[in-house]
């Protein structure tokens, strides 16, 4: 299931003007040179933005995403007929052959079932070409992120073209062992409505992540450091041998 800002028609339209810097993807566009790979899977691709990076570069790519209004919002984009849409997920996914499988921003922690998580990885690997890689940022739990999550910092008015004046912002709703649950609150000055969206995400420490990756046959070549977010993420390397 998605969550309702990227599920909700009225939320998904007004995503990327409520997050308008994804600067936290000239790491992943980089790596998609540094490998070579002219096939990318992006898993959990919501409003199509990476996708579409790659796309007008040649790149070939499918984009995933189980939230049909988000894919509507991806596939309107200019250039959005380069890319081959899928509503789902990594766990079915047709047979593909791609040379780099990522999981950009949260979508990684967004998968919080444990089953679901294996099934995830374990479908991304059976996209990759031999060789092929996966790449994929989670939170370092240890710097304890969602302290930083209320609505003091988080408050903020846009006004987004076409629609008007949004306020939103975030709170915590509860915290349970490696789970952080939150709630996204969305208020449209044009007509007062108000829309709220819940996600959880999983915190999984580093030793954890690599002996799942393991487990479901990759190699784990690096961990890196997320060059906009230094010291507050993992970024994992991991290749079909």
């Amino acid at each position: 299931m998605a969550d309702e800002c990227f599920g909700h028609p009225r939320l998904a339209a007004v995503y990327d003007p409520l997050d308008p810097d994804r600067g936290d993807l000239d790491a992943y566009v980089r790596m998609v040179g540094e490998f070579g790979a002219r096939r990318v899977l992006d898993i959990g691709c919501g409003t199509g933005v990476f996708a579409l990076l790659l796309a007008h570069r040649g790149i070939e790519v499918v984009g995933v995403d189980p939230a049909q209004a988000s894919i509507d919002v991806a596939r309107g984009k200019p250039g959005g007929e380069r890319v081959r849409w899928i509503c789902g997920d990594a766990t079915t996914l047709p047979p593909l052959r791609v040379d780099l499988a990522t999981m950009t921003a949260n979508v990684a922690q967004a998968v919080a079932d444990p089953r679901m998580w294996q099934e995830t990885l374990r479908g991304a690997y059976e996209a990759l070409r031999p060789g092929g890689h996966l790449v994929f940022e989670t939170r370092d739990p240890a710097r304890r992120a969602w302290e930083e999550w209320n609505r003091e910092a988080s408050y903020g008015v846009t006004d987004v073209p076409g629609v008007g004046t949004v306020e939103s912002w975030v709170e915590v709703t509860g915290v349970s062992g490696p789970l952080v649950t939150f709630r996204w609150t969305y208020v449209f000055a044009a007509d007062g409505q108000v829309l709220t969206s819940d996600s959880t995400l999983r915190f999984r420490e580093r030793r954890e992540i690599e002996v799942e990756l393991a487990a479901q046959g990759y190699a784990v070549e690096d961990v890196r450091d997320a060059p906009d977010r230094p010291g507050r993420e993992f970024v994992f390397v991991a290749r079909r041998p």
